[in-house]
């Protein structure tokens, strides 16, 4: 999972340079997702170890991050598809960043919750 969440982190870290990008640098907060993302890189980086309880430590801190940011962003998936049913919002691309964090996040933390009960049942 460690190699997951540090490629999921580069993958926030294009997100939100790109986003920074297309609005034309003047929006800092589009970086957020760049931020999140550089901190998973650094935990998924950590988790590399051999130790299994630094490990344990890393990954667990990981998905905690991955799931309060997706908490923060998830209704904007809500968003995404009314805006696709013609709603209007001052900032669309925003909305589409924030939605496309949410889903990254919500799959990394399904990943980790599934990657943590296979090895509970393998050590059981």
């Amino acid at each position: 999972m460690a190699k997951v969440t540090i490629v999921l982190g580069i993958v926030l870290i294009l997100l939100g340079a790109v986003s920074f990008v297309v609005t034309g640098s003047q929006h800092p907060t589009s970086l957020i997702p760049a931020a999140v993302g550089l901190i998973l890189s650094i935990l998924g980086f950590f988790s590399l170890t051999e130790d299994t309880k630094k490990r344990m430590l890393y990954m667990h801190i990981a998905v905690m991050i991955g799931l309060l940011g997706f908490l923060g962003t998830g209704w904007s998936i809500v968003h995404y598809f009314q805006m696709l049913g013609g709603r209007e919002f001052p900032h669309p691309i925003a909305v589409e960043e924030k939605a496309a964090m949410a889903a990254i996040l919500l799959f990394f933390v399904l990943l980790c919750v599934r990657s943590f009960i296979t090895a509970r049942r393998s050590r059981a």
